[in-house]
């Protein structure tokens, strides 16, 4: 006979306990893929950034894209293509953070985890340390992407963590 002693429950239990609420009071909204808006948002995955919120969005409004310091990866410009080319989308807002944590890393991070794991990340930390460049930078990445039809209306913003203001960063001229 097996003794096992009776399981933790883990945050993982209480989201899919919360599901199980939310999944009793659903209403299929019947809506498709295709963002109402026609805009992709892509952001910092930070905690303190509710997103619907902070912009006045709605469920199917947008596609959210989200990643460690909202950067531009080649995997950002995949979900990119596939929200624009598939899906309809031919707007782009960029929105970075005050307080990020990769102000606070560097590429050193991939060489640690390599001597940790014994081998190196195929995937680069993108830190940075001036935000406003790094949104520039992701803009200039967005509008100069040949996959991406759709570059006229790219803007970038950081969110202020403090205040949940946005502030517009003009591209490179």
């Amino acid at each position: 006979m097996s003794t096992s002693a009776p399981r933790t429950a883990t945050v993982t239990d209480r989201l899919v306990e919360a599901n199980r609420t939310y999944a009793a009071r659903f209403t299929d909204p019947g809506m498709g893929a295709r963002p109402v808006l026609r805009v992709a948002v892509v952001a910092c995955m930070d905690a303190r950034l509710d997103l619907h919120a902070a912009l006045g969005l709605e469920l199917g409004d947008c596609h959210t894209i989200r990643n460690a310091g909202g950067v531009v990866t080649d995997d950002t410009i995949r979900s990119l293509t596939i929200s624009q080319r598939a899906l309809g989308t031919s707007s782009v807002a960029l929105i970075h953070h005050t307080g990020c944590g990769l102000q606070t890393l560097t590429e050193d991070f991939r060489h640690e985890l390599e001597l940790e794991v014994g081998q190196r990340p195929a995937w680069a930390v993108e830190a940075f340390r001036d935000v406003d460049q790094d949104v520039r930078q992701s803009m200039q990445r967005v509008r100069t992407s040949p996959f991406l039809p759709h570059t006229d209306d790219v803007r970038g913003f950081v969110f202020d963590v403090a205040t949940g203001l946005l502030r517009e960063i003009a591209p490179n001229s």
